[in-house]
């Protein structure tokens, strides 16, 4: 089939290679030229494990496009998914669906047989309806239908994701274009994805309802983790006794940080404003945002009781400051809260990534970037595991020649306390 995606962000680009790849004509479009060339040399934006090497090998074979022509890209393709950003408003925690109405505007200009126009960025119940209002305005009935198919793609796993999906949700108002997307998505039903066929709205809030859920998860057993330090007790003990229950499962169980990234801050947001909007009280899910906003203040309270309220000139080590692991995506990390708070007391902080230096601490008074894990350990009092990375999980912190008072605050749990107490080095854990 031939396939048309706006925007090459993280759904766009992901899901325009992944389809490509599945034999289908893609072409990715996106308003930004650079963005565009960058990518047509394989350059791509963001890090995803897998990304690179897929996307090389189907722009090769001419399966895949790269493109700034939008009104073009439509008219030759039968199926347009639309995969522009739905942030968080500003002063607001509402969805910004600015880009999702502009570009259906566009998409109206440029229709000139029938066209399927999926949503697949996240958006709020109804939303479908008001691009069909939109659509209406240039184009008759006859010419379009407006689905709702959302992704579930996980950052640094969001290959796997595509092809191995647990369930394929299409929301189609009418049978013929849920015929057609189950043809689209036939190579990755046979592998054994579900395929859920239902009415558009249904379809959006089940994204938003499953996003509101995980986050749930994440957020309850980070407050199980405050009783746990409370009363002695190891939450890992907690999180395998509950996650065996297969009516609970053990994923999203994992004490840590407050949740993080694209998805979880800003839906959980947008579907309590939606509830909001057809006077529904989500009292849970409020909240969930609520605890999660605290979390990071906890964490900073910890880090102080660990210093015994002796920040200022103490040298603090980041390992990883992304939200999660095997991402460069920083948005709504529990680092951006943490880093300048103990800088502006004075710290003296260096932070490793294995996805490179950050421009959101560039202008942070005695924050630096390491470009080792060895150096950025190098004579500090508090190494503080951030983000879960492969690379940290067998350090030998004797190795490293670390300070002999170093104390050691994993955020994570993956070190064994008595391992790391083994060593000679103070130990710190979530919830134990």
């Amino acid at each position: 089939m031939k396939l048309c995606m706006i925007g090459t962000g993280y759904v766009g680009l992901v899901s325009g290679v992944c389809f490509s790849d599945l034999g289908n004509d893609v072409i990715c479009v996106d308003k930004d030229q650079d963005k565009i060339n960058n990518l047509q040399k394989g350059i791509i934006p963001i890090y995803e494990p897998g990304l690179q090497e897929l996307t090389l090998k189907n722009f090769k074979n001419k399966k895949l496009k790269f493109s700034t022509d939008l009104k073009n890209s439509i008219k030759k393709s039968d199926i347009i998914f639309i995969c522009v950003g739905t942030p968080t408003k500003k002063n607001d925690i509402g969805a910004d669906l600015s880009q999702i109405y502009s570009v259906s505007k566009e998409i109206s200009k440029s229709i000139n047989r029938f066209k399927i126009i999926i949503t697949k960025s996240t958006v709020p119940v109804t939303t479908g309806d008001e691009i069909e209002k939109i659509l209406l305005k240039k184009v008759k009935k006859n010419k379009f239908s407006v689905i709702s198919n959302p992704e579930f793609l996980r950052e640094g796993e969001a290959i796997r994701d595509f092809i191995y999906p647990d369930r394929i949700v299409i929301g189609a108002n009418d049978n013929k274009s849920a015929i057609i997307l189950k043809n689209l998505y036939s190579p990755l039903i046979s592998k054994g994805a579900k395929f859920i066929s239902t009415n558009r709205r249904a379809a959006e809030l089940i994204k938003y309802a499953s996003n509101a859920f995980l986050a749930t998860k994440i957020t309850f057993i980070n407050e199980i983790a405050n009783l746990c330090e409370k009363t002695g007790i190891d939450v890992e003990d907690i999180s395998i006794g509950i996650g065996l229950d297969k009516r609970i499962g053990s994923r999203f169980l994992r004490a840590g940080p407050a949740y993080g990234g694209s998805c979880f801050p800003k839906d959980t947001k947008a579907i309590v404003t939606t509830a909001d909007k057809f006077k529904t009280n989500l009292s849970v899910i409020k909240s969930v945002i609520k605890s999660n906003s605290l979390r990071s203040k906890l964490l900073i309270k910890k880090v102080n009781e660990i210093l015994k309220n002796k920040i200022k000139n103490k040298k603090i080590c980041f390992l990883g400051v992304t939200f999660k692991a095997n991402t460069d995506d920083m948005r709504d990390s529990s680092s951006l809260e943490m880093i300048p708070f103990l800088s502006k007391k004075g710290a003296k902080i260096k932070y490793y990534d294995p996805t490179g230096l950050k421009k959101e601490f560039n202008k942070l008074k005695n924050v630096s970037f390491s470009n080792s894990i060895q150096d950025s350990v190098k004579n500090a009092d508090l190494v503080i595991l951030h983000t879960e990375w492969n690379d940290f999980k067998s350090i030998n912190f004797k190795k490293l020649n670390p300070s002999k008072n170093l104390k050691i605050y994993d955020m994570r749990n993956i070190y064994s306390p008595l391992k790391v107490k083994s060593q000679g080095f103070k130990y710190f854990g979530i919830g134990r």
